[in-house]
């Protein structure tokens, strides 16, 4: 009905004219006479063309009552096995409300999930690419979506899999069997100890810990290194910092002013992780605060996101996995969301009150209004009751806060949202991708790489009662987490089937403080005390100081998508590794690596470069990176000794060893976890 208000009566119906047909802009614009951004969608006389034309011609005749609608479309196939550079002919089908059947294959619009593995042509023919793996192709006709999905298969034998762990690997292998596509080894112990460090703490290993781990000889030595980990301070400060990007704990430039609960609001983020609260505790404790930031800290992400729209889309978005805004203005052009979910679902935060302290946002108060909680929609001025996606409109009396019943409905276990975006959102963590991707964009026309496992680690999740450290546990001790990152002859091209482990770069505060600790330096923050890790500032703040950060990607936490940070690499961030005060002033920094290193006599100059590749690889170094770091050293040592007043040895031997650090860092092995 709103379509055709849209298209027929809306701005003095200037978009359709019967008495001209092929002057309304309908057609002119969907056959790409007139550009517009949806793209040519028909030719001009063609039978879609035709069709419009004399349904315009001919008064655009439409009855609601009488007039039938589509209830639901069928895809066939759903799902098939095909080689690779197959085709395959889909057939959708439309289901009526009288009863009757149509072939809408012209018509419906088609669009592949991963366009560098298939295409797919305006008729539902699919073309697969070269390359092996899962690939879905997305079906849409009016607010109707399906999806077809083809399994390519490599082909190649995999007699030796490796024994499963747990039930991650029993799921993984399974599909690579399928795949014919043989896994890579496993990774070695310093590989694993440098990976699941940096995964858990945000940290590259200590020298103690490198040679504690490589002389253990226990062999549930990785199990036990995976529990200390998960036990120690690190791992607060590394997923509250992933936290606070998320629900968006931002200083926004006014740090006198928003410090103090900023810093508050990240305490009880850290803490709750520290403490291992259980997940739907944490989430209810944030979706239901009320009072003052001062006292009850989760009300500050009320401070950050104060429109009821903003505050509904975040919490569909981040904890449910449903991007729900694009049924704001119509319906969701991908998913079975309609402008009444949105509102209807709004409707759960129209009764929030706050009452703002001037220059004390520590006493700003958040409240329940005793009010029946409704949300209007704009375009058919229906008001809508507090109603759950998918679910029913719920009669919540004035004196109760709508958002308690919201809660109980996000965090129970019968939520097929809830559990799924959370484990695949740690998922990606892990492993460098989502099993759906993106990870917070969870829908049907969007279906999971595993969609088995995915399941299994939300029901897992659930019976563990919402435990977030045995989540990473259960993830990493897999023996799918610990394949090594080298690409075997079979599986280099592989990124969705976790035939390897898919290495990526740092993120810009781990980079940062891996670079502090090869070089032996400190971070020196405003308002932070010196020393303090940069995965362990409490919000944006440092981004206007740090130009480091700022290039390297670390979020300004302006929204709730973890897309915010960016991993790319580009010409700025090369040049600021090569000759930036920061990098230079790491290297350089007072009483630091080079500098005790040189005044150390006690060890020679192989034992010095052993501890720094051990210290920032986690491994020996080899015979060759041994051999030229004590060339450079004995270059530098000449040049001291030919021109002593200029150059002291001390002097030469500390420029020499900033050099082999620079170096060290600069290299992919160290910027990447691997």
């Amino acid at each position: 009905d709103n379509d055709f208000e849209y298209l027929t009566k809306e701005s003095l119906g200037r978009r359709v004219s019967p008495a001209a047909p092929e002057t309304s802009l309908l057609l002119r614009k969907a056959t790409g006479e007139l550009p517009h951004g949806g793209g040519s969608r028909f030719k001009k006389g063609g039978a879609e063309y035709e069709l419009i034309r004399r349904w315009i011609q001919e008064g655009m005749q439409y009855d609601p009552e009488t007039s039938r609608t589509v209830k639901h479309i069928e895809i066939y196939p759903q799902n098939r096995v095909l080689p690779l550079q197959a085709q395959q002919q889909l057939t959708v089908t439309a289901y009526f409300s009288d009863g009757t059947t149509q072939d809408i294959t012209r018509v419906a619009e088609y669009k592949p999930n991963q366009p560098k593995m298939s295409e797919v042509d305006h008729h539902g023919l699919v073309t697969l690419k070269d390359m092996t793996g899962t690939t879905s192709v997305m079906v849409r006709f009016q607010e109707h979506v399906a999806v077809f999905m083809a399994t390519i298969p490599l082909g190649r034998p995999t007699p030796d899999l490796p024994e499963p762990t747990n039930f991650i690997d029993k799921h993984i292998f399974a599909k690579l069997k399928v795949l014919g596509l043989p896994p890579s080894d496993d990774c070695d112990d310093s590989t694993f100890l440098r990976r699941v460090t940096l995964d858990i703490t945000g940290r590259i290993p200590t020298l103690e810990q490198t040679r504690a781990f490589l002389a253990d000889t226990r062999p549930d030595k990785r199990s036990r290194k995976i529990d200390e980990l998960l036990d120690s301070p690190g791992y607060a400060d590394l997923f509250a910092a992933k936290w606070a990007g998320i629900l968006r704990n931002k200083a926004g430039g006014n740090l006198e002013q928003v410090a103090r609960e900023t810093f508050g609001f990240h305490s009880w983020i850290r803490t709750s992780l520290s403490t291992n609260k259980p997940y739907d505790q944490f989430v209810t404790e944030l979706v239901t605060a009320r009072g003052k930031s001062g006292t009850n800290p989760a009300v500050s992400w009320y401070r950050a996101v104060k429109d009821p729209k903003d505050q509904m889309s975040d919490i569909a978005q981040v904890f449910l996995g449903v991007r729900i805004q694009c049924a704001q203005c119509h319906h969701h052009p991908y998913e079975k969301w309609s402008q009444d979910d949105f509102y209807g679902f709004q409707a759960f935060f129209t009764t929030i009150g706050r009452k703002e302290v001037y220059k004390l946002p520590e006493d700003d108060t958040v409240y329940h209004q005793r009010m029946i909680a409704v949300a209007k929609n704009p375009n058919t001025d229906r008001e809508l009751k507090p109603t759950p996606l998918d679910g029913e409109a719920l009669e919540i009396p004035a004196r109760r806060d709508p958002r308690i019943d919201l809660a109980d409905w996000i965090s129970s276990p019968e939520n097929p949202f809830f559990a799924r975006m959370l484990v695949n959102r740690y998922w990606k963590h892990f492993s460098g991708r989502g099993l759906v991707e993106p990870e917070d964009d969870i829908r049907i026309t969007n279906p999971a790489t595993h969609p088995e496992l995915l399941d299994k680690l939300a029901e897992s999740f659930v019976k563990s009662n919402y435990d977030l450290k045995q989540l990473c546990r259960v993830i990493c001790n897999s023996r799918t987490y610990q394949f090594s990152s080298f690409p075997n002859e079979y599986n280099q091209d592989d990124d969705q089937n976790y035939a390897r482990y898919y290495p990526r770069r740092l993120s810009a505060e781990i980079m940062l403080d891996a670079m502090n600790d090869a070089a032996g330096a400190k971070n020196n923050f405003n308002h932070q005390p010196v020393g303090v890790r940069a995965v362990a500032l409490p919000d944006d703040s440092a981004n206007v100081e740090s130009f480091f950060l700022r290039v390297f990607g670390r979020p300004q936490m302006d929204t709730a998508c973890e897309c915010e940070r960016t991993a790319n690499a580009d010409l700025a961030q090369s040049l600021h590794l090569i000759n930036s005060d920061t990098i230079q002033n790491i290297l350089s920094a007072p009483n630091g690596r080079a500098l005790q290193m040189a005044r150390d006599k006690s060890k020679d100059d192989r034992t010095h470069i052993t501890e720094l590749y051990l210290l920032t690889m986690s491994r020996e170094p080899d015979q060759g990176e041994i051999d030229t770091a004590l060339a450079h050293l004995a270059k530098k040592r000449q040049q001291a000794a030919a021109d002593p007043k200029k150059l002291s040895e001390e002097q030469a031997v500390k420029e020499a060893y900033e050099d082999i650090i620079w170096v060290v860092i600069n290299t992919k092995e160290f910027l990447f976890n691997h």
